[in-house]
């Protein structure tokens, strides 16, 4: 039995069922939503064979009216949305409008916010659009416009020896990452979320430039998340698990392009013992081709298995074959790769699970990846931490006697490279000495928001009345250890560390069509930038308040 909160929070919430004739999504990293709807799965409201691994997640019932009346069923929730048109086999509806807006005042925090850039000083994101269907024919137009004031912070510091600024650039040669960019106010104009796509039952064809999602975690995935910017891609997906005789299935594969950010790492004329240290990125964009399959197995309701695979170049380095537009179906074992390393590409790969238990209104998840070929199944045996990463996490609602809930969750990733560095060669994740723009997007991670080397432990709680929420939450963030120890090991000094300690309180709530959120959180950064100050004894510390807040008419 479905709750009259529920109800009331799922008459906005487009549906999620496992049948499918609509195609409209629900972007990553919705308000309120996307994690609302996670929660009713944990309550028993929402159907176990969905799997919240794959996003955006999809609306798959077409809006007829302009009310919001309810429909559920054993086999998920449908709502109708704001229409504008609607006859026949055509249908033109609103899309959300919506504002996010976020604020730093010493340097750039966050991440998980698609379009905006780490910047310091005001910020906003701007979002509406149309959405329409013809027949099988669906188009989604959801452009963004973002400002950012973009004010001037403390960046790596040009005192240090060009000893430090040589491990500094070997990150820098082998990724785009711009700790600012560029000077002044930024303002870009995108695409945003918006789609042409071929529907037929439950399979979806077209391009996109939506952002992505891959695994369950929260905070961070190490394949696909929302932290840069959607890049515009092909997509041959499913929007609802495919049933079959073993279970339910979900997937999608993508083949699309990464653009840079064109901005120049700082002092290009640093040198190292009469060598420059700057190397000049390839002019070109790079092709990306992905896939994630998922799969319930009949035999276990709640348990979600999946696998996520992606390769990346230079545009120029791609061949015109089968293994040079769909690498993702190449050998998974190094010895089985013929001449790999010629390709100049680099592969992430991932394993990951999800268990749902709506008797006990819990969720435990994980997902281990691997940023290298294995070289076979011997060496993964050997040594299965090479080139690893991995993410925990579990989330638990807890009924009150007051008919209020609280939540508590919980995630840990870890990006750094293993101590099987010292008898092998690897690279750190996200980063290439090949493809030297790394796995980015206009200059930001399309990974772990985290970036390359970093770490972070996150705790939070919850008080949920209906869809309405207050919490907190405490984060402990490690940036880029794999620069650290090859910057500072030789100096034994074990206090360099840039670690960033984080409190967050947030606040979640609904109004009639309008969707509320607030976040205001203080972060301590020790040694920031990794500075210390070896003459007094003392770290180099910096205090950001950073704030944030959104709000969605839908």
């Amino acid at each position: 039995m479905i709750s009259s909160t529920a109800r009331a929070f799922l008459s906005s919430l487009f549906f999620i069922v496992s049948t499918a004739s609509y195609a409209q999504t629900l972007p990553v990293g919705t308000p309120l939503l996307e994690e609302s709807a996670r929660l009713h799965q944990l309550r028993g409201e929402l159907n176990e064979n969905i799997s919240f691994l794959i996003r955006p997640l999809y609306s798959t019932g077409a809006p007829v009216s302009d009310s919001l009346a309810l429909t559920a069923d054993s086999s998920g929730l449908s709502v109708n949305q704001k229409v504008l048109y609607t006859k026949s086999r055509v249908a033109i509806s609103l899309l959300p409008l919506t504002l996010k807006q976020q604020y730093n005042s010493h340097h750039p925090f966050g991440w998980n916010d698609g379009a905006m850039i780490p910047a310091r000083g005001y910020q906003n994101l701007l979002s509406a659009g149309l959405y329409t269907k013809v027949g099988p024919l669906s188009i989604q137009l959801q452009p963004e416009l973002v400002f950012a004031q973009n004010s001037a912070f403390i960046t790596f510091p040009t005192s240090l020896d060009d000893n430090i600024w040589k491990s500094y650039y070997k990150v820098l040669n082998r990724i785009d990452a711009p700790e600012r960019f560029a000077e002044g106010t930024y303002s870009k104009l995108l695409p945003g979320q918006s789609s042409v796509r071929f529907n037929y039952k439950k399979l979806s064809l077209g391009v996109s430039t939506e952002n992505l999602w891959w695994g369950p975690g929260v905070r961070n995935s190490l394949v696909m998340s929302n932290t840069a910017a959607g890049f515009a891609h092909f997509t041959f997906n499913t929007t609802a698990p495919v049933k079959t005789k073993i279970g339910s299935f979900e997937w999608q594969v993508v083949g699309g392009f990464l653009k840079g950010s064109d901005i120049l790492p700082p002092d290009t004329a640093r040198t190292y013992q009469g060598q420059k240290l700057y190397t000049p990125k390839p002019d070109g964009d790079r092709y990306l081709n992905g896939m994630v399959v998922t799969w319930n197995p009949k035999w276990t309701p709640g348990l979600h298995l999946g696998v996520s695979r992606v390769f990346y170049q230079y545009s120029h380095n791609v061949t015109s074959d089968l293994n040079g537009y769909l690498p993702i179906v190449s050998a998974l074992f190094k010895s089985n790769a013929k001449k790999e390393d010629e390709f100049g590409r680099d592969q992430l790969i991932s394993l990951f699970a999800r268990m749902v238990l709506p008797e006990s209104r819990a969720e435990f998840y994980f997902e281990y990846g691997r940023n290298d070929h294995a070289q076979n199944i011997r060496d993964f045996i050997l040594e299965p931490e090479h080139a690893r990463a991995y993410l925990i996490g579990i989330k638990k609602l807890f009924p009150t006697a007051t008919g209020r809930e609280v939540e508590l969750f919980g995630e840990i990733t870890h990006l750094p490279s293993p101590p099987t560095q010292s008898v092998r060669a690897l690279e750190g994740w996200y980063t290439h000495y090949q493809v030297m723009h790394g796995y980015t997007h206009k200059g930001q991670m399309l990974g772990a928001g985290i970036g390359p080397g970093g770490s972070s432990q996150t705790i939070g709680l919850n008080w949920i009345k209906g869809e309405n929420r207050f919490g907190g939450v405490i984060e402990r963030t490690v940036h880029n250890n794999d620069f650290y120890y090859d910057a500072f090991a030789s100096q034994q000094n074990y206090e360099r560390h840039w670690v960033d300690l984080s409190f967050s309180l947030n606040k979640s709530w609904m109004k009639k069509r309008l969707i509320y959120s607030a976040n205001l959180g203080l972060v301590r950064s020790f040694n920031y930038k990794w500075q210390y100050n070896t003459i007094a004894d003392d770290e180099v510390n910096a205090t950001n308040v950073h704030a944030a807040f959104s709000v969605s008419f839908l």
